[in-house]
Order: structure tokens, then sequence, then C-alpha cells
């Protein structure tokens, strides 16, 4: 009868511009999925030449090579006897678009062209393409002449078609369009279009797949079909993590889940599904029938093919299963850690050295590279050959098999404790027992003889020693003192990293990793070319809050011990001399303000828009049972002085894994300048009036000045 249909959707490790090994992931996809009997495959967005190009998209030889690949995708037996969807940039009529093209049999079927571009926080689509704007409008394209000579076709269709195929209507819509509020499926599932793809490159953030897979079942929920989604993976040049999480769907129900975090360079994801299903969902809705029966239709490209068989009777059919979400927690442990094992693998280095100081966040970060170490030993024992063959030329030994994750972590992982005067004897011992628990290279070394010598020289040339405030010193010699020790701590960190495993015989330098958090940066509680000045970050867009859980959530699932007297310790930079041996100095004391309190600034600031006005408007509301008016008010002030003071610390940071959306990464996904008048005066003027609004009408008496 031919009811029932094999699909395949894929996550694909993809990188940007990597041509020969994009072209191998997707010949490699095709043929898994041909093997598993789908009878369709679908691919990520802009698979071809991977979705991260940016700027190189305006370059010719960027469309060039794309058709390049294309042509071999064609020519290749794999792709036979399967429709395929592949994604690539495609120039038409001189306007650059961003394109599915589905072929079979040495045949393009359709080049299908987004509609609605991604142009908010990470994603710049508009930069580089141009949407489609004619709907349900199909041209014919000139084929250049490589291609011509492969399918023996001039001109494809080009435009918003559908396909119809002996069995089925399948209709495409390309990541952004999904998320929509008026996407193309909606009026394609009216039209009787019965499967719906998704190429997408959508990337991790925390708490986000929730939405995803919301998105994705609402999608068929309200008048039925089948929902394919595919999703880049992986680190493929910048800043973000695309977390896979390829899925498919049917009427309202996950059918299939691929995983989130994964060390693959291939997944794919296969379903065998009912038709009859999705007609007899559709059936008794009578609203969607009596909206369908009004739809302008949709041109429909004709392909003599079948997604089934004609004697299809007993092929068992996939069942809907509950979708399997990770915590914050897992997330922050794997994401990070995938981030890391792409960036170490594609860099061609030898492994990472971090500035290990017994706080918080440089040891979140040694657990994110301790859980790197477990999943390539897991990938491994899992026989995953690519990470064996990655892990043999990082460690230079073509016979070397990692087994234990505390001695794979020995090779590629350097952690170096920099102490002064002002460190104490604890953040030692905490940062050295850690060190043994994940099996990372420690090395212990003192920083005052090059502080004195710095020092020393201003001294000679000026004539005057600066004095810390507890000898008497004023607050600019204080800071200045405190930052000379934080930049030689930079200084020490990229010469370890270029020499230590030349010191031991080893081959290879090492990348420095940063651990400044996500509040601290919007903040600017940092100094411009410490220890925060390094090659990568993988903890510089997570929460002081979130990391604290996910140290606890290390502390409890890989037993490390050190990290219960890390997490109980009261944040600190340590630059500052000691009383009697103890920290004199902490975090939230000098900032003026706590980490939580941070969070919620960051929130309001970024993803809610609120200048200095609008956050103490929300904030008199949310902490109206702990705080008075002019206590926010005084808060918020604070908050925008200082963010204004240190935003130019921001151009400078070092690149951190995406992981919220309120991170204040300057100029990629927060564009704002970094010189402000930051007295704010007409804004907190604002403040003030309101403020005394408010406590005249309270019967309080009022003060002329809020601050």
């Amino acid at each position: 009868m031919g009811r029932t249909v094999t699909v395949a959707t894929c996550a694909l490790n993809q990188w940007a511009l990597d041509f020969d090994g994009n072209l191998a992931r997707i010949l490699k996809s095709i043929e898994i999925a041909k093997y598993k009997g789908a009878r369709y495959r679908l691919g990520p967005e802009l698979e071809i030449c991977g979705y991260g190009c940016s700027d190189h998209y305006y370059e010719s030889d960027t469309l060039l090579h794309s058709f390049e690949v294309l042509a071999k995708l064609l020519e290749s037996p794999a792709t036979q006897d399967i429709i395929c969807d592949v994604g690539m940039p495609v120039m038409c009529r001189n306007v650059r678009y961003n394109c599915r093209v589905i072929f079979l049999n040495k045949k393009i079927l359709l080049i299908r062209p987004k509609m609605i571009l991604a142009n908010a926080g990470n994603y710049r689509e508009l930069r580089w393409f141009t949407p489609w704007s004619r709907a349900r409008f199909v041209e014919e394209y000139f084929l250049p002449r490589m291609i011509q000579e492969v399918t023996g076709q001039e001109t494809v269709p080009f435009g918003d078609a559908v396909l119809a195929t002996k069995d089925t209507c399948l209709g495409s819509e390309i990541c952004e369009e999904l998320w929509a509020p008026n996407s193309p499926h909606i009026e394609m599932g009216l039209d009787g279009v019965e499967i719906f793809t998704n190429s997408s490159g959508s990337h991790h953030v925390l708490r986000k797949a929730h939405t995803r897979v919301n998105v994705v079942n609402s999608a068929t929920a309200k008048s039925g079909g089948i929902y394919v989604l595919a999703n880049q993976k992986g680190c493929d040049g910048d800043r973000l993590y695309y977390d896979g999480c390829a899925m498919i769907s049917m009427n309202g129900d996950t059918i299939a889940q691929g995983s989130q975090f994964s060390l693959d360079d291939v997944e794919v994801l296969v379903a065998t599904l009912d038709l009859e299903d999705v007609r007899s969902y559709r059936a008794e809705i009578s609203c969607r029938n009596l909206e369908a029966s009004k739809v302008n239709s949709y041109p429909r490209i004709k392909v003599n093919f079948a997604l089934s068989c004609s004697d299809d009777i007993y092929v068992p059919i996939c069942e809907p299963i509950q979708w399997r979400y990770h915590s914050p927690q897992e997330e922050i442990c794997l994401g990070p850690a995938c981030w890391l094992w792409d960036y170490l693998r594609r860099s061609n280095q030898a492994g990472f050295l971090l500035p290990l100081s017994g706080g918080i966040d440089s040891s979140a970060t040694a657990c994110i590279v301790y859980s790197m170490c477990r999943q390539v030993c897991l990938a491994v024992k899992n026989g995953n050959q690519g990470v064996l063959a990655d892990v043999r030329r990082i460690v230079n030994d073509e016979t070397y098999t990692p087994e234990d994750s505390q001695e794979f972590c020995g090779h590629i992982f350097t952690t170096c404790y920099m102490a002064s005067e002002n460190s104490s004897q604890d953040t030692y011992n905490r940062a050295k027992l850690l060190a043994e628990q994940i099996g990372s290279y420690h090395i212990n070394l003192n920083i005052d003889v090059a502080v004195k010598a710095i020092v020393g020289i201003f001294s000679m040339v000026m004539g005057r020693s600066p004095l810390f405030r507890v000898y008497g010193g004023s607050s600019r010699e204080n800071l200045a003192l405190q930052n000379v020790q934080a930049r030689i701590r930079m200084v020490l960190a990229y010469l370890f990293a270029q020499l230590s495993h030349w010191a031991r015989g080893m081959p290879g330098g090492l990348l420095v990793l940063g651990s400044a958090n996500v509040d601290e940066s919007l903040y600017g509680y940092l100094t411009k070319y410490d220890c925060s000045s390094a090659d990568i970050n993988p903890v510089g867009g997570i929460s002081k809050t979130d990391l604290r859980s996910f140290i606890q959530y290390c502390m409890e699932n890989f037993q490390l011990t050190a990290l219960r007297s890390i997490i109980s310790a009261p944040p600190t930079a340590e630059l500052e001399p000691l009383a009697d041996g103890q920290v004199s100095q902490t975090d939230e004391e000098d900032m003026g303000m706590t980490y939580t309190e941070l969070s919620v600034y960051g929130k309001l600031r970024k993803m809610a828009k609120a200048g200095p006005y609008s956050m103490f408007c929300k904030l008199i509301n949310m902490w109206k049972e702990i705080c008075t008016p002019r206590e926010v008010a005084s808060k918020v002030k604070h908050f925008f002085r200082m963010y204004s003071i240190n935003r130019h610390k921001m151009t400078t940071l070092t690149p951190a894994y995406h992981a919220e959306n309120y991170s204040p990464d300057d100029n990629r996904f927060d564009l704002r300048p970094f010189l402000y008048n930051s007295t704010w005066s007409w804004q907190f003027r604002s403040i003030d009036k309101q403020v005394s609004n408010l406590e005249s009408k309270e019967g309080k008496p009022v003060l002329e000045d809020v601050d």
C-alpha cells in the first residue's frame, strides 16, 4: 500500500571552510542513512561550507568551492536512490541566498532559498544573505557548467516550492523559519504537506533545549504532520557550540532524539513512520480542514520516487518517546568540554595550561577539562576511531590509547598555582589537592621576585614607591599594586604554555585557558590583560551561581573531594596583603554587590533591554520585600557606574563559550559603546525623582541626594 516512510536526519560536526572534511562527513551521513533504510536524508544548515563562515560568504571562493563539493556529492554512488537535502550558499541574479539543494540520482530537484533570516543575538545573516521574499514563486536557475556536466540540466527550479513524491509531499524550512510567528510550515501543512524538514545552525545556551523541543513538537501538534530537524554540532571556529539535538517529531510527539553533546563527528537519526497516522490525525480537525480549503497552493515539484515501498505492512513503526533533558549542571559539564575538545584538536596544540588559583572559577574550568578527558576516554572505549586518532596526534604517540581520565589529563593538562606574598596557604592546598585528584601536571611557583622587579623599575624611574592601602597608600596605589600581580601572572602563563612541554622533553605548545565568569565580565571585575587574557575561556559565558552548582555536581559525580573546601570558601582575588595569614579581601566586598545581584542586573540589562531607569522600576517590585526604593536606587546607580567605567575591558575579553543570553561579549553578541558618560546624569535624575515621589506618597522625608 505504501504508507510507511523512512527518513533520516543528521547532526554533523562541520567546520567553517573545511571543504574536504565537510564533504567526508556529509558522505558518511548519507551512507549511514542508506544503510539504515532511509529514502530521504536531511543535513544541517550550510553544511557544505560550514555555518560560521561569516564574512567569507562575501568571497567568490566560498561559492565556487561549495559548488565543487556539490558536484562531488552528485557524482558519488552513495547519493544514488536516496533524496539528499544539503545546505550551501547560492548566488542567483547577483543576490546571495542561504539555500537547500535537494537532489536525487544526479538530478537537482529544487534549490530552496531561506525566506526568514536570523539576525539577532549571535546571528548576522542579513549581513551576508538576502531573504527570498516571493512566497510560492519559483523561477529557473541557470546552473554552473561544472554542475551541468554532472546532471545534464541547464536550469533547475529555484524558489519557494514543495516536493511531491509518489506517496507524500515534503516542504522545507531553514532554521529561523521554525521560530518565526509566521512559519512556512503553517501554510504548507494546510496545503497538504505531510513531512516538514528543518536544517538548523542552532547553538547551545543553558536551558535552551526545552524551548527547541517544544517549538518542534508544537509545529505538528495543531494540525498534524511529521517534522524532521537536523542541526550542526561542535565548535566550527567561533565562540558558539552547536549542540546537535537532531530530532524527528510526529503529531506533536517526539519520535526520535539525537544526542545533545557528543564527540561523534557524524550522528544519523532514522525513523520509520506511518503516513496514515498523519492523515487520520488531520481528518478530525475541522478548523484545520476549513482553512485548508481556502489556502493558496504551493508550486509542486513532481518527483518520480517514493519514500515508502508497496509491501510495507510488516515494517515496524517508531513509537513516541519521552525527551531526556540534561540538567544545567550536566550541560556545563558536557557542552564546554566538547567545545574544548574541538578547539584543541583543530588548533594542533598539545594541550591546555590553566592558572589554578584554588577558587571556584578556575576550579570549575579545571573540572570542565577533566570532564573533556572523561568524554574522550569514553568515546575511545566505545570504538570511536576518529577520537583515538586525534588523541594520538595530540600526544604525539601512535601507540597510545587513553583508558584512564586522570592519566590522560596528565598528558594534555597543566595547572599552575602562582603564589604571591598575598596568597594564603588555604588556596595553595586547595589547588594542589584538586590537581592531584584530576591528574593534571601541576606547577607551583612564586611571582614575588617578578612583581618586586617591576615595581622597583617604576620606583627607580619616578623616585616614589607605591604602597597598599593597609600600609597608608592611596586607592590608586592599591589598585596598581594589585594589577601588576595579575598582569605578571598572565605573562608567566604564556611563558609556561610555550615552554613547559619543551622543558619536560615533550613536543608542542599549550593553549592558555581563562576563567573569568560572565558576571565578573559584566561588572568589569578583572584586570585588563591579566589571567583573564587567555586563548579561550570555557566558563566566560556562565554565571557564578551556575558555576557553584556545577562544582557541587562534580563533587558528587566525579568524587572530587577537593571541591568541598573550594565551594565553601568566599571568592577572593588574593591581591591585597593578608591579615594574620588570613584573606582580608573578598570579591563581593570589593564589588559592592553580590554575584546573585550581578546576575539579575545582567539579565535585566541585556535580556529585558533595561536602562538605569527601567531597571530601577523593575527592581523596586522584584526586591520590595528586601529593599526600600532608595536602596534599590543606590544599587542600580552603583552597578551602572561600574559597568560603564569598566565597559572598555569587554573589548579585550578572551573568546568564551557562549552559554548565557546576557553575555557582555563585545561586538559579537552585545553591541554597545565602550566609552560612556559614567555619571548617567539624566537617567539618575529620573530615578531620584521617582524615589522622591514614592517617598512623599509614603509620608517619608524627602532627601535631596538619593545616592
